[in-house]
């Protein structure tokens, strides 16, 4: 069915996405590349990477294995595309979820809930959370926390939904172990200059989808943009420069990393379903275990409360420099300045869509 739908020239990719994202009855996801699975795919090629110019203690301080061992892959008729399955060390995803849940909402960064709600009340979202988190029983219908109320955190240059565009005003400092870990991602690809500027972090859960979409943005598109997920499994849809052109359905898991780079950086891409963990557990087993590290070992108590959100949800980092070398932001008006700081909701169709 899905191999068919694929075939079918205009407006295949809405087909297909409209497919993956239907609860009755529910899709054959057959069709779906896994890039972990044992099976061969002539399209799945061996990506290179550039082991040598990371050093193994550098990914460490990020929780990363030295690039020797990672699993690297890229796909044909996709040029600049690239596929890392879980390179993280044991316990590091957890470390890399409870800062998209506990760190990075915090306060300069911008949410969703800013909307609607005050400083005041956004001010800590994860404090606010965490007991009624802790106390929520599973298949049950409660009132959601403001953490599962969340749907995206913006950081560096603050992405304006409703312009679509980045301004040198709107702007506060970018993460600075979230940087570090892109730097060191990208430096491995190749993209030995790669600076973290801005970042969009995505909370998926079972019923969400991220609509058909390109991301153009940024001012310099010579630079990759980097995903990490953690979660729950989503199905992601792959396409082409044009609308239309139908797509190419792959799993990502918990820990992947994908790079979209060259002409791959503005290819059309969409995310129609979150599935649970397909190895039948709560959480997929790469969550499990703690850092041998001390300094970043998730204290257990905030896990405990990561891993019930997560139960039920995936998180998505994606990161990209937003100027070149030498370039700057153009010169707005006044009016241009107060439009482009002023927050707004997902544009109609083109982000966040729920059942």
């Amino acid at each position: 069915m899905a191999a068919g739908l694929r075939e079918q020239g205009e407006d295949a990719f809405r087909r297909l996405f409209k497919y993956y994202k239907r609860r009755v009855p529910p899709p054959d996801f057959s069709g779906v590349l896994d890039f972990s699975g044992p099976e061969k795919n002539l399209k799945v090629l061996i990506a290179p990477l550039n082991a040598a110019s990371v050093s193994a203690k550098d990914v460490c301080k990020v929780g990363l294995q030295p690039v020797s061992k990672w699993k690297a892959y890229t796909l044909a008729g996709y040029p600049g595309f690239m596929f890392i399955t879980d390179p993280f060390l044991p316990g590091w995803q957890r470390y890399w979820a409870k800062q998209c849940l506990k760190t990075y909402p915090q306060k300069p960064n911008v949410c969703n809930l800013d909307l609607h709600m005050s400083p005041e009340e956004t001010k800590d979202i994860w404090e606010r959370s965490r007991e009624q988190l802790r106390l929520k029983c599973p298949g049950k219908r409660e009132a959601k926390s403001l953490l599962e109320k969340l749907r995206w955190v913006t950081l560096g240059y603050h992405y304006n939904w409703e312009t679509k565009r980045y301004s040198a005003e709107h702007y506060t400092t970018f993460p600075v172990d979230l940087a570090y870990l892109s730097e060191q991602v990208a430096a491995a690809c190749g993209f030995h200059q790669f600076k973290a500027e801005a970042g969009i972090l995505n909370y998926y859960h079972l019923d969400s989808s991220l609509g058909i979409h390109v991301d153009e943005s940024e001012m310099d598109y010579s630079k990759p943009l980097l995903s990490f997920s953690f979660g729950q499994s989503a199905v992601f849809l792959l396409g082409g420069r044009k609308r239309q052109d139908p797509p190419q359905p792959l799993f990502m898991h918990s820990g992947d990393i994908m790079i979209m780079s060259g002409s791959s950086r503005l290819l059309y891409h969409a995310v129609p379903r979150i599935i649970p963990n397909l190895e039948g557990g709560p959480l997929p087993s790469c969550l499990e275990g703690t850092s041998t590290s001390n300094n970043q070992q998730s204290n257990e108590g905030d896990w405990e409360i990561c891993s019930k959100y997560l139960e039920t949800s995936r998180v998505n980092m994606t990161v990209r420099q937003v100027l070149g070398v030498g370039q700057s932001f153009p010169v707005e008006s006044d009016r241009e300045t107060r439009e482009g700081i002023q927050l707004s909701s997902y544009p109609q169709g083109y982000f966040m869509e729920t059942n």
